[in-house]
């Protein structure tokens, strides 16, 4: 079974949270889902440095990583993810999707409302019940 390790970025615009939208996918059980930005980290790359690359390549945006949040390991079909997640802050909204086809700036008591990628609901269930 393929392992892969990913950075995801839980972004804040003072109370909203950036929530995009994965395109088309060969694997049904993530195509078109809704997730946390971010990606692979490469070789050599500490998780904080693959997030940064990887928010500026998918959306052109400079994050403030603050602090961790937390990691889920989830088994898909194909591949178990292991996913790092950061508190991040951003100063604008502003961003361009280069790899997603929407994005959502939602509240707290509004992240259940979309249909996100299985590895992406304990994030989502933890901000909640933190929140």
């Amino acid at each position: 079974m393929k392992k892969i390790e990913v950075v995801a970025a839980i972004i804040y615009f003072e109370d909203k949270i950036l929530c995009v939208q994965r395109p088309k996918n060969k694997f049904s059980y993530i195509s078109e889902k809704f997730e946390f930005p971010g990606g692979k980290i490469e070789q050599g790359e500490t998780q904080k440095e693959a997030l940064k690359r990887e928010l500026f390549e998918e959306l052109n945006i400079i994050t403030d990583i603050k602090t961790f949040f937390s990691t889920v390991v989830h088994q898909y079909p194909d591949f178990e993810l292991t996913m790092h997640s950061f508190i991040c802050e951003v100063k604008t909204k502003e961003l361009h999707l280069n790899e997603h086809i929407a994005q959502e700036w939602l509240n707290l008591n509004e992240l259940n409302k979309l249909d996100w990628a299985a590895a992406d609901i304990p994030i989502v269930n933890k901000l909640v019940m933190n929140g």
